[in-house]
């Protein structure tokens, strides 16, 4: 997403976007780039409807939410072929893509009036208790969700969907390299459902994306560090609040105690889903030193059980740059010295399908261990014990996410709490992803704020509206004007009685 210059006069040139299937190259379809002025006449559309969706409240929205819901998966087996089309996946990863955020979808629908209610805080101190506290959830009007290329259909949902329910108007832009799959939701809710118009889904590129930034309330991006940088430049000349899901390079400690048969098939399928296209995949393997080579063993048997292909396990990578950025990392690893255990390279005849890989003997030195990779390859390393993992693990600019494997509970829980990270599985992998009752989110350059979490999951496209009401309503208050010496004595008494403690509240 390029962020510089004039959107304008970009987005008057936009060429038409041609998707094409990564494993043959096949033109799939071309897709119309909306312009800077598409974005905003129908962002002005959507701001028209959004009070009348909010008006409706939670259990007025949700059989809209729900009906599209339904509309999914009545239509499950076109939407898969479509979504293997664009992105070549395996149909069991695009299953997941398609339907698991229907599980948080159900949530919100389930919880929502509950979450969005209005609370009624307790005063704080004696003195406040003549006061009424209220606070209220009200939507941003608009929110932008500009969504990545490797989950197109599933990261979609999971933010345009809830921002639905909380009673936004939602603009969506998914990514130029798989948008068809994502038109289609549109073009049902527009034309199939006859829903409310607060939901539009615009094809594009970079000026589409700045212009969405431009046009939105609230922007939610998921993608790379460096876009994501961009968009929160751009965003900042409007104060317009952000979250982002960003870049992740999330790291597997196996301790010596850990049973190795779960850990390797944990590493395996952990680095290997959706051909590793996964922000939290696994992206670098910490051994202790006394179960390294066992672990190794594992991991291969597993490996060489993979079949690559759209009906099997691992599946193409998403685009051609993408194929290559995974060729670069494991040629400079191998030139640094890196030893190639199996794969290693692309599959004959299969567009950017990349062999599942598994490389011993690396380091930091490499960037398949430092730079994030989104490819189907386990960068093993040897570590003389978990301090020494930790340290490795914590030495990234990336903190989405990670794991760690050991029998002992409490130890595994201990090493998560020293992890620089937003999400540790203990003796799991990716699973953090579908617990909707926990916040997802990075820290460092992993991303700023979160998505689910709960109540948090629909209170984010909100703004929090705090309200108090005199319950007593004498002609003046105290602390009004004017400043007589009374009025002051009774002021400072009265506060020293509420902040004092002990016999400082009876002092002069």
């Amino acid at each position: 997403m390029a962020i510089a210059g004039d959107v304008a006069a970009a987005a008057t040139a936009a060429e038409p976007i041609t998707v094409r299937c990564p494993r043959d190259g096949r033109v799939i379809d071309t897709v119309t780039a909306s312009t800077a002025e598409d974005v905003r006449c129908t962002a002005d559309r959507l701001r028209v409807a959004q009070p009348g969706w909010e008006a409706l409240g939670v259990r007025g929205r949700a059989p809209y939410v729900a009906a599209l819901r339904d509309w999914i998966l009545d239509h499950e087996a076109r939407l898969l072929d479509l979504l293997q089309a664009e992105t070549g996946k395996t149909r069991p990863d695009a299953v997941v893509d398609l339907l698991s955020p229907l599980d948080a979808v159900n949530h919100y629908l389930s919880h929502g009036a509950g979450y969005l209610a209005e609370q009624r805080p307790r005063p704080h101190a004696l003195a406040a208790r003549t006061k009424r506290l209220s606070v209220s959830y009200r939507p941003y009007p608009l929110v932008g969700v500009i969504s990545p290329w490797n989950f197109p259909l599933g990261l979609s949902l999971l933010d345009a969907l809830p921002a639905l329910i909380a009673g936004c108007a939602v603009v969506l832009e998914p990514s130029e390299v798989s948008p068809l799959t994502v038109l289609e939701i549109g073009r049902a809710w527009r034309q199939e459902l006859n829903a409310p118009e607060v939901f539009a889904v615009l094809g594009g590129a970079g000026a589409t994306g700045e212009a969405v930034v431009d046009a939105a309330d609230y922007v939610q991006f998921t993608g790379s560090t460096r876009t994501g940088k961009a968009i929160m430049r751009r965003a900042a000349q409007t104060l317009t609040p952000v979250s982002l899901e960003l870049g992740g390079k999330d790291a597997m400690i196996v301790c010596a105690d850990a049973d190795l048969d779960r850990a390797a098939a944990g590493a395996v399928w952990g680095g290997m889903f959706n051909a590793g296209q996964v922000c939290v995949s696994v992206e670098r393997v910490y051994v202790e030193a006394g179960v390294h080579d066992a672990f190794v063993d594992r991991v291969l048997a597993e490996v060489r059980t993979l079949r690559v292909g759209p009906d099997g396990e691992v599946g193409a990578l998403a685009s051609e740059p993408q194929a290559a950025l995974v060729e670069q990392h494991v040629a400079q690893a191998v030139g640094a010295g890196a030893v190639v255990r199996c794969g290693g390279a692309r599959v004959a005849g299969a567009g950017t399908t990349f062999a599942p890989t598994v490389l011993t003997g690396v380091n930091h030195a490499m960037s398949c261990m430092t730079e994030e990779t989104f490819g189907p390859t386990l960068p093993i390393m040897r570590v003389a014990d978990a301090d020494e993992a930790v340290r490795l693990a914590n030495d990234s600019p990336y903190g989405l996410s990670a794991s760690v494997w050991t029998r002992d509970r409490e130890r595994g829980r201990a090493i998560a709490r020293r992890l620089e990270a937003g999400a540790v599985n203990v003796n799991d992998v990716i699973v953090n992803l579908n617990q909707v009752s926990l916040p997802m989110g990075g820290w460092k350059q992993s991303g700023l704020g979160t998505r689910l979490g709960g109540a948090h999951g629909l209170r984010k496209f909100c703004r929090a509206q705090a309200i108090t009401e005199a319950r007593l309503v004498p002609a003046r208050e105290p602390t009004w004007f004017p400043y007589t010496r009374g009025r002051q004595s009774l002021v400072r008494r009265l506060v020293r009685l509420t902040v004092a403690r002990g016999r400082r509240r009876l002092s002069p």
